[in-house]
């Protein structure tokens, strides 16, 4: 039997007093784009080489494994401050130390270009970057939906962006929370049983098939059937027939997917702290942990009122919790939703400590993100009217939860 894919209980907008405007986005790779603004230049001496990629259509790993493999290098030598997006034309800095720079320049790729910038003294680490440039198009609106989006926008730079997860963090099949669940309880049956089997509408035909042999227990046919393409499910597999132990199997999942879905069931949490806190976001509560916009560092808040002048000019703000063992909760009325919401989640904190091999130690995240330099406005092209948002984020911000505000293509009366 095929289950439909769960259907998550919309999140609330914060705007949900102002209208929609509908439309649609990523109609083509061009509507979506994203520039990366670095944390820094290369200062022009050093052993690293830096240097502008543009990529269309590409992930940023398969970008990255393209060059290295002209460079013959490892993937992994090759320095990243950001991944962006497939689906997009995006804009990142690279690094690669002791790089013969002619053969670089020398790379020619359909859908990845590169510019080289110059020499610095270290590789190019993850989060080396100060934020996100986004221009994105909406199709199907224009110049008559122009009112309704900036009175949406208006209420987003002043209030923030609720900083939700968006929904490509749970995965096509909408089951990665529930995989990192399993791990966290440690219920590696259930989690074995979630890999490979249990079909949902949206399956491709042949991992349905797939998982429709597993759960009739024919592993063999469950192995024939999986794609290649599906490692880590064949992998596993394989190890569940050998043995029928789930523990065996779970070994075989790479660790960088185990680390994913456990990522995956503390954004869902973290979502419904936002969720049950979406008319607060912008206020800083007793017992609060609040954020410095500046230096990241957080603190409890003991005087709301002598705290609120802050949050309102943006120099800090609540957050919510990205649960692990040695994580920080809030007090008082915010810690008590974040209780509730890792209680529902069914697990503890606890529990972090024992999933396998990796350290899940927790941290906080902001209830909202604020916009830098937006701007929407009307344009039309040879594919017709639409409507061009532009706005700067921090990176790790999702562009889905900014449209989702102005677009509403979620029934409204669903997200209350």
């Amino acid at each position: 039997m095929t289950d439909a894919a769960p259907q998550p209980t919309p999140l609330p907008y914060l705007t949900r007093d102002l209208p929609g405007i509908d439309g649609q986005v990523r109609c083509r790779l061009e509507d979506f784009r994203v520039e990366e603004l670095p944390l820094y230049l290369p200062c022009g001496q050093g052993t690293h080489s830096y240097f502008r990629v543009t990529k269309a259509g590409v992930a940023t790993p398969e970008a990255v494994a393209r060059i290295a493999r002209h460079m013959g290098v490892r993937p992994h030598d090759i320095g990243v401050a950001g991944l962006k997006d497939a689906r997009a034309v995006t804009t990142q800095m690279m690094s690669l130390e002791h790089a013969d720079e002619r053969r670089l320049a020398a790379f020619r790729d359909a859908q990845v270009s590169l510019e080289l910038l110059g020499r610095h003294g270290n590789k190019l680490r993850p989060g080396h970057l100060r934020a996100n440039r986004f221009t994105l198009v909406i199709r199907g609106v224009g110049q008559a939906q122009l009112a309704a989006a900036r009175a949406v926008l208006d209420v987003l730079v002043r209030r923030g962006v609720p900083n939700y997860f968006g929904p490509q963090r749970f995965g096509a099949r909408g089951d990665t929370a529930e995989l990192g669940a399993a791990l966290v309880r440690d219920d590696m049956e259930q989690f074995v049983r979630l890999l490979l089997g249990r079909p949902r509408g949206g399956d491709p035909p042949d991992c349905k098939a797939a998982r429709d042999a597993f759960d009739a227990g024919a592993y063999g046919r469950a192995m024939d059937l999986w794609p290649r393409r599906c490692v880590n499910e064949r992998r596993a597999l394989a190890a569940w027939r050998r043995a029928q132990r789930p523990a065996a199997a779970v070994r075989e999942v790479d660790k960088a997917m185990k680390r994913l879905y456990v990522s995956a069931l503390q954004s869902a949490v973290f979502n419904d702290v936002l969720a049950a806190r979406i008319d607060t976001l912008d206020r800083v509560l007793v017992g609060d942990l609040a954020e410095k916009t500046d230096t990241g560092g957080v603190f409890y808040v003991e005087d709301a009122d002598a705290e609120q002048p802050r949050a309102d000019a943006f120099a800090i703000s609540p957050t919510g919790v990205l649960v692990g063992y040695r994580v920080s909760l809030a007090r008082a009325r915010p810690g008590d939703i974040e209780r509730q919401a890792i209680a529902a989640a069914g697990v503890s904190c606890d529990d972090f400590r024992r999933v396998g091999t990796l350290k899940v130690k927790g941290t906080r995240r902001a209830l909202r993100f604020a916009l830098a330099d937006p701007d929407i406005r009307p344009g039309r092209d040879g594919h017709g009217e639409h409507l061009l948002l532009s706005y700067t984020a921090p990176s790790g911000c999702y562009a889905t939860v900014l449209l989702r505000e102005i677009m509403k293509t979620e029934k409204p009366e669903a997200a209350l």
